[in-house]
Parts: C-alpha cells; structure tokens; sequence
C-alpha cells in the first residue's frame, strides 16, 4: 500500500484512497514519456474539484515543467515523482 502525504491520504486495505491512486496512474503516464501540457490538460481535465491530481502532482513537485525550445511547455516526472512511482512499485528504479 501506497502511502501518499501529497493527498493528504491514510489509505489502508478497506479504505482505499482513490485520489492517492489516480495521482500514481497519472504520474506513470507522464514518466511513459514527457507529454506537452496541452495533452496533459486535455486528458486529465476534470469538473470534480475533489479530483485535483493535476495540482496535487504540481504541489507535490512530482512533475516539472520543461521548455522544449518552442512556445510548448513539455510535462515530465521529477526525481521526486519517480521516486513515489518506486516506492509505489509502479516503476523500477532501472527505469530512466
């Protein structure tokens, strides 16, 4: 079990926290590859304000945000979300 202090969030096995494991399902997609912050709003937009993995990864400082040498702004994990993706057992430490 994943403890995640970023949400705030005491998950335990019978109370699953669920915004603890969307912010580790989005935090595995951008370490599959950076992605434009366009992208990134488009598919992990949401009208829930109890759902705020976008801010909870950016106060976290679980994703940073990269120039690409073009007017995008590229989104990618930091040391710091690919660490939690470790101790989550989503990613490998080998993984670069």
């Amino acid at each position: 079990m994943v403890r995640n202090e970023a949400v705030g969030a005491r998950p335990n096995r019978y109370n699953p926290d669920p915004a603890a494991a969307l912010l580790l399902d989005f935090l595995a997609w951008i370490a599959s590859k950076p992605r434009s912050y366009a992208e990134v709003m488009e598919i992990w937009r949401t009208s829930c304000p109890r759902l705020t993995i976008w801010e909870d990864a950016v106060d976290g400082r679980y994703v940073v945000r990269q120039s690409n040498g073009t007017s995008e702004i590229i989104i990618a994990i930091s040391p710091l979300g690919r660490s939690l993706l470790e101790r989550a057992g989503r990613i490998s430490s080998s993984a670069a």
